[in-house]
């Protein structure tokens, strides 16, 4: 009897430890940080898992440490697609405001299409489907920096923020001269990928 009770408990307890394994990461609106940019460039890898069974939108919304938006843009990721950012050339390469800052906190908000192209300034429905990961350097004790890799994480977007996201957003590709809107998503890993 007692084998056949810690038997049972195993199983119950691998079903539960197996059934956290498939917690869905793919929200619509996920949020990360790259640091230390200084030292070197940080790197986000976005992919669509399929679950729209089509293309999503991703809409990229980059603060600084003065939690200022200084750039957006679109990146359309196609099922089973892999799209890479480098923070340093896309992201804080073209900021709306002057300076590269040293670290800056990363929004990614995937969405439909919104007529017929993707906007960071006028998104679709939010859907599921996104995966994103960030490498970017930590301090190591020995000194310097080492790459480190981290999951976006699922986030909750209130209607305060989404308006206030399109509408900044929809304030630099207005009268921000072509500053502040980044340059976009790579097809593929950054090693030999082309720009899209």
């Amino acid at each position: 009897m007692r084998m056949r009770l810690t038997s049972l408990a195993a199983c119950l307890l691998g079903t539960v430890a197996y059934g956290q394994q498939f917690i869905a990461l793919d929200t619509p609106y996920q949020v990360n940080y790259a640091a230390n940019l200084s030292a070197g460039d940080s790197q986000i890898a976005i992919v669509n898992d399929g679950a729209t069974d089509g293309n999503i939108c991703v809409s990229v919304y980059t603060y600084d440490q003065q939690e200022e938006l200084i750039s957006c843009c679109t990146c359309t990721v196609t099922p089973n697609g892999l799209q890479s950012i480098s923070v340093n050339d896309s992201l804080v390469s073209n900021t709306l405001t002057p300076g590269v800052p040293a670290g800056v906190v990363v929004k990614l908000l995937a969405s439909s299409r919104d007529g017929s192209a993707c906007n960071a300034a006028s998104f679709g429905a939010a859907v599921n489907g996104m995966l994103a990961w960030s490498t970017t350097l930590a301090p190591v004790p020995s000194g310097g920096f080492a790459p480190t890799r981290t999951a976006f994480v699922p986030a909750n977007l209130s209607d305060g923020q989404a308006l206030q996201m399109t509408q900044y957003c929809g304030f630099i590709e207005a009268i921000g001269t072509g500053y502040g809107i980044c340059r976009g998503c790579q097809n593929g890993a950054l090693a030999g990928a082309s720009k899209q």
